[in-house]
């Protein structure tokens, strides 16, 4: 299969090739995600084939505007119309009631189903061509997200028939997962809305513990990124937990061939390995935007252990926190 490298003015392609079948790299804010018809079960199927996804990690259908909601869904409670009028368009993924039209591949045979309605002009144009939009990141399952149609070209190149460039994404890390499912509402993933934002708006909003700790063997999930490792380069992530002072030394005192630091800009300057800043210190929003194309560079690099500065975990720095954490495998040293 040859991979097309569209850009928006080709977006009526786009849009037949995804009425025929077929899979298109989209544009998002959050990440470059790997679209085929919601409705269409054979065209989902290609997205796990396409990335090597596990078929029991369940999809994010993408929607132009509130009301296609409607054909998803069996129930748009109150809290979601709120969360709704608030953040869409934008990077919140409410997890709700499915309705019999949506396919089993989807949701990962479950009653649920994960819906958002990106920011991205491109995105909503393209869906408002064709239909909903089943679209996990466009990149090969575990890897890092694609925020480029160069990453998306990188891991997709000859897998799907299109990419649509639309520029670097702004967000740069994915949506925010909220489930409705429950009585009291449950951020599933950390994202581009902070769960600050989501209390001030609906008021008592519980945090999953899978977004910061690995789930436990054999349980069901109801969310992309919770399951797996995600986000991972080939080299060795380390999650270094302390002041940045301690950091430094203990890079420092580590520094071998083909180590690295994914650092802040403010410790470039004292680090005696190579570094790949993303972003100051205090600056979450910029770290963010440029995580993943850091963690891609660290393979660029051919880097074989990556040390990384543990971000806080305050408004986004939690959305940080929990892909670096699943970057490392969960490998985290306290070095104070």
């Amino acid at each position: 299969m040859k991979t097309k490298l569209l850009t928006p003015d080709d977006i009526d392609e786009a849009a037949d090739i995804i009425k025929r079948g077929g899979l298109v790299a989209i544009p998002t804010e959050t990440v470059y995600g790997l679209a085929a018809n919601a409705f269409n079960s054979e065209a989902v199927a290609k997205i796990f084939k396409a990335k090597g996804r596990p078929m029991d990690n369940p999809l994010i259908v993408h929607i132009a505007k509130t009301e296609q909601a409607e054909t998803l869904t069996r129930c748009f409670p109150q809290a979601a119309q709120i969360l709704a009028d608030r953040f869409w368009p934008g990077p919140l993924t409410m997890i709700l009631p499915k309705s019999d039209r949506v396919p089993c591949e989807v949701s990962a045979g479950l009653s649920t189903v994960a819906v958002r309605c990106p920011a991205h002009k491109t995105a909503r144009e393209l869906i408002a061509k064709s239909m909903p939009l089943a679209a996990p990141s466009a990149n090969l399952s575990g890897s890092p997200s694609p925020t480029s149609a160069k990453h998306v070209m990188d891991d997709m190149d000859g897998r799907i028939d299109a990419v649509l460039d639309g520029g670097e994404c702004d967000v740069g890390v994915e949506s925010t997962v909220i489930s409705l499912a429950y009585e009291i509402p449950r951020v599933l993933r950390p994202g581009g809305i902070t769960i600050e934002e989501i209390r001030e708006a609906i008021g008592e909003t519980e945090l999953d513990t899978a977004v910061m700790n690995p789930i436990r063997d054999g349980q069901t999930v109801s969310s992309p990124g919770m399951k797996y490792k995600h986000y991972a380069p080939k080299a060795k992530v380390i999650l270094l937990r302390g002041e940045m002072d301690a950091f430094r030394r203990f890079v420092n005192s580590h520094a071998d061939d083909g180590t690295a630091a994914l650092c802040y800009a403010e410790d470039e300057r004292y680090l005696s390995v190579p570094t790949i800043c993303i972003g100051p210190s205090g600056d979450y929003a910029a770290q963010a935007s440029m995580l993943f194309a850091a963690l891609r560079e660290c393979d660029e690099c051919k880097y074989k252990t990556v040390y990384a500065h543990c971000p806080g975990t305050a408004g986004m720095g939690l959305a940080l926190y929990n892909r670096i954490i699943r970057a490392s495998g969960f490998e985290v040293i306290d070095i104070e």
